[in-house]
């Protein structure tokens, strides 16, 4: 894997994504677009945890503000996986002492993203669940990159394809666009969404990215992750390659532990993400045990 980039790298790619999104949204085909506004207790979340030592008891406030978000922490606490611990939990701080503080950040963020993008849809189902599931996956392979974070990791995993249930609720005949992009097999998911509605999910979870003031990396990523041809180009900051190339065999290994079969990406691009992280079969096949168990705890 490449170095991180560091604090002296060029804005390379990302500066000019962000410029693209703002462009567009003034202007372009992403000014009809309804971006619903970034919860508020998912930006004092982010305040919260951009400082240099974050406060576990001002996150535990954050939580106990939502009766349903502080009830999630409790169940999970509580749960198999930590039954052993000890007596119940009877309050959010022991919860998030016993689940640990970037985990309950984690949970938190997947609770309040989706209650902001609630997904109603038969062409989009189970979308949270499978999105919080990558998430996982995600953090689980950053453990094993250094210079990854897994908070960032986790984010990516989390609003990879945050676009589709955003453009679902803002453009009409997406839903059979879905349909179409699924079912052909002569051009890529994203090339049908484009010729369709002149725009596409990459895009848009670019833009939500952008309007809720998550990572401009995370942005970036989301943005370019079904361009996998672009993998090592110069101007496109190391970071964001890393979490393409892990989003790519995140989603295989997630697969595999469903029982599909590999797809489209997976078959004319893992040589390459593989080769960029560094990382041959011996580890892949351990990063897909340590994700199954991640899922059987989940």
């Amino acid at each position: 894997m490449q170095n991180p980039a560091s604090p002296h790298a060029s804005p390379g790619r990302t500066q000019r994504i962000r410029d693209d999104l703002d462009q567009s949204r003034r202007r372009g085909p992403l000014q009809h677009i309804q971006i619903p506004p970034c919860p508020e207790l998912l930006a004092q979340l982010q305040q919260a945890m951009s400082e240099p030592e974050p406060d576990l008891n001002l996150v535990a406030r954050i939580a106990s503000s939502d009766v349903a978000m502080a009830a999630t922490l409790l169940r999970i606490a509580n749960g198999p996986l930590f039954k052993p611990v000890g007596p119940p939990c009877a309050t959010v701080g022991q919860a998030m002492t016993r689940i640990g503080l970037r985990e309950s950040v984690a949970v938190m963020m997947g609770f309040l993203a989706r209650h902001a993008i609630p997904v109603n849809a038969p062409q989009l189902a189970r979308f949270w669940q499978r999105s919080s599931k990558r998430a996982i996956a995600m953090a689980t392979i950053a453990r094993q990159l250094p210079g990854l974070s897994p908070d960032l990791a986790h984010s990516f995993g989390l609003f990879l394809h945050v676009g589709m249930p955003v453009l679902l609720q803002s453009v009409r005949g997406y839903a059979a666009t879905m349909v179409e992009a699924a079912a052909r097999i002569d051009r890529p998911y994203i090339a049908t969404e484009n010729a369709n509605h002149k725009t596409d999910h990459a895009v848009v979870g670019a833009l939500v990215a952008r309007v809720w003031n998550l990572s401009p990396t995370l942005m970036a990523a989301i943005r370019l992750h079904h361009d996998y041809a672009a993998l090592g180009h110069a101007d496109i900051e190391p970071e964001v390659h890393t979490l393409i190339a892990a989003g790519l065999i995140a989603d295989h290994l997630m697969r595999r532990n469903e029982g599909l079969p590999e797809d489209a990406d997976w078959a004319a691009h893992h040589a390459d993400a593989l080769a960029w992280l560094h990382v041959g079969g011996d580890e892949l096949a351990q990063w897909e045990e340590a994700i199954a168990v991640q899922f059987d705890a989940d």
